[in-house]
């Protein structure tokens, strides 16, 4: 490409961003969870086994394309052949059914930041949540008309959002220090006040003990592998846009290391927060820890408040914390969707970016504001669940393939070792080419087996069918994206 591309101001604040990209709202209210669910302490086995032979090797993978390439996902995979193209918009494509959804998450943090302040969710914090603050329909067939608290939290979201990327990674670079090192910040704080909560060992036995014997349950080692590959955000192309923003002599192998184990060590961490916590809910309760143990979104906005306004001092204060670190999460994660998009569209056919950051903007507002409806509730889980069960672990298939064995996993490692602070060997190509695809693979063909036995979350078929029906209609879009022509794509970067 002619024009000069735009540099990150220094390597931290390439791996601070690639770090905020990776940890979002998921750390703090599904790793627990999952651990837990899977064997307690015990997860942690599979857990790092599948960080080290899908998470860093496929981290690794991306950032070697994005930085050899010198472009978001589309372009990078064109100049790899012309002919996988489709694979980069189809993550592209997948993550915008992402950034549909994900700010109105936010948007609710943003209304629950204000209901804080008095605690407002009162307290049966389930009945609030589900009948005055989303006030659901239904179901999925009833919209049901709009919640305007949402879209008025929404708009602030996308605002922000415009405004932290409009000025490029220059104003990036400075604004991520902020905005990935305060939820740090704020979980320590979490995590300090849960420990000296009465009950907190007791939650803490609950998340930590190790059940050793699911480790023979294969569905655990599928989970760890699914919690890794998720967590890490892969296949969304963030890594490959953010990586292509890199010096040409920057590292990639010890920055991949370094993202990686930030990312889970969060995850980790904040388990002790959310697990402390919970076990002064049931000693207040008088239940037991897993009588009280929610998942998901229900942790974040039923669950944690009730806990909140329980605690004996200074309740406010800690429940606006804890939404304030839910948003800053979320930020840099709304980010790492929205710039790999951006990306894609101003590569192929050389758009000003200040003119399709705002378009993006203002399309992600207006589809979001059907999440946003009595019945939106029910659309963002489906969409959910699709883009993030089949999309993403379908790209992240294809990566593999397309790398491994049209590019080939040993021309990329031997690029990667030439530019890095310390060299990867064959184990990366057997990592490649063999055991995460066959993981992806597996979990996909399980999870297409359980969709067709039992459907999905008790919904009509018709409304899963609505889902099968966005997943194949973003790859026939990927396709036509790629038929479309762009700019002139020189086959690889020397």
């Amino acid at each position: 490409m002619s024009e000069v591309r735009e540099r990150w101001t220094s390597r931290s604040s390439f791996i601070i961003a690639s770090i905020g990209a990776a940890i979002g709202l998921g750390n703090v209210w599904r790793f627990p969870y999952i651990c837990y669910a899977n064997g307690g302490g015990a997860f942690l086995i599979p857990f790092f086994v599948a960080l080290l032979t899908a998470g860093i090797p496929l981290m690794i993978l991306e950032a070697g394309l994005g930085r050899k390439m010198q472009a978001g996902a589309p372009t990078a995979f064109a100049k790899v052949r012309p002919g996988t193209e489709w694979v980069g918009w189809l993550s592209l494509m997948v993550v915008m059914l992402i950034f549909f959804f994900y700010p109105v998450i936010m948007a609710w943090c943003v209304n629950y930041v204000t209901y804080a302040f008095n605690l407002g969710w009162g307290a049966d914090t389930g009945t609030f949540f589900e009948q005055d603050f989303l006030q659901l329909s239904g179901g999925p067939g009833v919209l049901g008309g709009i919640r305007w608290p949402i879209v008025a939290g929404l708009a602030i979201v996308w605002v922000g959002i415009y405004l932290c990327l409009f000025k490029g990674l220059k104003a990036l670079s400075k604004i991520v220090f902020y905005t990935v090192i305060t939820p740090w910040v704020i979980l320590v704080i979490m995590v300090i006040r849960g420990l000296t909560l009465p009950g907190a060992i007791e939650g803490l036995k609950f998340y930590l003990t190790p059940n050793f014997s699911m480790l023979l349950d294969g569905k655990v080692w599928l989970a760890a592998y699914g919690q890794v590959f998720f967590s890490l955000s892969l296949a969304m192309g963030t890594m490959i846009v953010y990586s292509s923003h890199l010096a040409r002599k920057s590292d990639i192998t010890n920055n991949a290391f370094i993202i990686s184990l930030a990312d889970c060590g969060t995850s980790f961490f904040a388990g002790f927060a959310v697990f402390s916590i919970l076990g002064y809910l049931a000693q207040a309760m008088g239940v037991a820890v897993p009588d009280v143990t929610g998942s998901g979104l229900g942790l974040a906005f039923i669950t944690y408040p009730k806990v909140i306004s329980l605690l004996p001092f200074i309740p406010a204060f800690f429940g606006i914390l804890f939404f304030l670190l839910l948003l800053t999460l979320g930020i840099d994660s709304a980010f790492s969707q929205i710039e790999p998009f951006v990306a894609g569209i101003t590569d192929k056919w050389g758009f000003n970016k200040k003119l399709v950051l705002p378009l993006v903007c203002v399309g992600g507002f207006l589809v979001g504001i059907l999440f946003t409806t009595r019945g939106g509730y029910y659309w963002l889980d489906i969409i959910d669940y699709f883009a993030n069960t089949f999309g993403l672990a379908l790209v992240g298939l294809l990566e593999c393939i397309v790398i491994g064995y049209i590019y080939k996993a040993q021309k990329m490692r031997e690029y990667v070792n030439e530019v890095s602070d310390f060299r990867i060997g064959r184990w990366w190509d057997v990592c490649i080419m063999a055991v995460t695809p066959v993981v992806l693979g597996v979990s996909l063909v399980m999870s297409i087996i359980g969709l067709i036995q039992h459907g999905y979350g008790g919904y009509p078929t018709w409304a899963t069918a609505v889902g099968v029906v966005v997943m194949f209609g973003i790859i026939v879009v990927s396709f036509v994206l790629m038929s479309i022509r762009g700019r002139t794509i020189t086959a690889e970067v020397p």
